[in-house]
């Protein structure tokens, strides 16, 4: 009896180039809503996973980690929108 043992050929992954972009948050105005507030002062810049002309595309997740650990700024109990803020690309 003779066992025959095929080896599997996997398929090359190709890996695709994704491009992370890099943009310049800054708040319009002062904002306070539920005990939060927001200043103009509170720039940050913040790295997107995806390539993307707009930072707020996929729920704005990089801003809202962002401000919470760089100023303790909870974004979603302020109802924050993208209307509150200006935005630059630096790429």
């Amino acid at each position: 009896m003779f066992f025959i043992i095929h080896q599997q050929l996997r398929p090359t992954r190709i890996r695709e180039i994704v491009m992370s972009k890099v943009f310049r948050i800054t708040p319009k105005t002062i904002k306070r809503v539920n005990n939060t507030v927001l200043t103009p002062e509170m720039e940050i810049i913040v790295t997107t996973e995806h390539h993307t002309q707009d930072p707020f595309y996929n729920g704005a997740k990089e801003i809202i980690a962002m401000y919470m650990d760089r100023y303790g700024f909870d974004y979603k109990r302020a109802n924050a929108t993208k209307a509150w803020f200006n935005y630059e690309r630096l790429d």
